[in-house]
């Protein structure tokens, strides 16, 4: 577990201006190291470089200069690809552009189908998947009859029955209501206490104060690499980067000046709630 999965080493990419001229960079150098098993959360403000990382994991984009390890698999090389792919599996924000198929089990079953993996396995790890995002019951209806919550959980079963080791979530509840985010979080935790590695990038500060390191980009590198309570209790650093803090944090810090004896640690909205518990 403590081995890393993916290794970043100065990676930079830029994209090409439509009309030619200069490139527009997007990724200046980033350095990072993704241990085995860890739940990642990546944020910053918009156009800071996150989906562009997210999708250079993945050789979904390929580096400009540096380079990008799976499991000491380069990105940029051609015969890694599907080795790549398989280890590192994407969940985009939108599900309907990752649902290919009008049945859900059928969707489920695509990836593993273009790997050439037999029927019968096929059956097997669709099932799993299913079962693993509560999804089995639901496994003969058309994705339009779906929530987007459920959507989403459809398209994370697609990822693991493609049996990847890592899964990397790129805003995935930021078209969800409270009800299909909350959905969603609870099967991100839950595969990450299967040892599953997780890369969530998200825009909501509660989400990224529910992982065990924060990585905060802006302009292309990272400025900050730490534990969430490192980040979180840091107010000087997340107003430099124009971020939020999580609700937890604020109402902790109100009810601290109203006289409570609440830890300044406190991060998450559970943990809020345990500690004013133990207020009676």
């Amino acid at each position: 577990m403590d081995q890393p999965i993916i290794t970043i080493e100065q990676l930079d990419f830029a994209y090409e201006r439509e009309e030619g001229g200069e490139q527009i960079p997007a990724l200046c150098g980033i350095e990072l190291s993704i241990r085995e098993g860890s739940f990642v959360a990546i944020i910053g403000q918009n156009g800071s470089g996150k989906s562009t990382l997210a999708k250079c994991l993945n050789a979904l984009l390929l580096p400009g200069g540096g380079a990008v390890y799976v499991k000491g698999m380069d990105t940029a090389d051609d015969a890694s690809v599907w080795d790549i792919r398989k280890t590192v599996g994407m969940v985009f924000q939108n599900p309907d552009n990752q649902l290919v198929s009008s049945i859900v089990e059928d969707d489920v079953a695509f990836g593993p189908e273009n790997l050439g993996v037999e029927p019968e396995e096929i059956r097997r790890r669709v099932d799993e998947a299913l079962n693993s995002v509560d999804m089995y019951d639901h496994r003969k209806k058309g994705p339009h009859l779906l929530s987007g919550g459920q959507k989403q959980r459809i398209a994370i079963a697609g990822v693991l029955a493609m049996e990847s080791e890592c899964i990397v979530l790129d805003e995935p509840t930021a078209m969800l209501d409270p009800s299909g985010r909350k959905e969603v979080m609870e099967i991100i935790h839950r595969l990450h206490n299967r040892g599953k590695t997780i890369i969530l990038i998200t825009h909501f500060m509660e989400e990224a104060a529910q992982a065990d390191r924060v990585v905060i980009m802006e302009k292309g590198r990272v400025v900050f690499d730490g534990t969430p309570k490192e980040v979180f209790t840091s107010a000087s650093e997340l107003e430099t980067q124009h971020l939020d803090m999580p609700f937890a944090v604020q109402m902790a810090a109100r009810l601290r000046k109203r006289g409570l004896d609440i830890p300044h640690d406190v991060i998450t909205d559970q943990g809020l709630v345990e500690q004013l518990c133990a207020l009676k």
